[in-house]
């Protein structure tokens, strides 16, 4: 596998600048947004550990695409804790809650 060619890149940059980027935890974050930005974190490695698309994991939830977006993208505004929690234990995710 070599590098990609130069048409491939511009399909790669034109998708880049079409495309939502993740959102980073501000330094300042509640514990609340500090815990769910942790519980969208373990979507992401759930999805990379099973080698999953998202639409494979939002049907094997039962909800819709956009919505597993939204949160390995930690758009962690849209969500409860209680929210997160469901979906992960419905996966039966292992996290612990930790409040210091």
């Amino acid at each position: 596998m070599g590098f990609p060619s130069e048409k491939e890149l511009r399909t790669i940059r034109i998708k880049l600048q079409n495309s939502e980027p993740s959102r980073l935890l501000p330094n300042d974050a509640s514990k609340a947004d500090q815990v769910k930005y942790k519980l969208c974190e373990k979507f992401v490695i759930y999805l990379l550990d099973h080698k999953m698309t998202q639409a494979q994991l939002a049907k094997r939830l039962k909800i819709d695409p956009s919505r597993i977006n939204e949160i390995v993208k930690y758009r962690i505004d849209l969500y409860t804790i209680d929210k997160l929690m469901d979906l992960a234990e419905r996966l039966e995710i292992d996290f612990d809650v930790k409040v210091a």
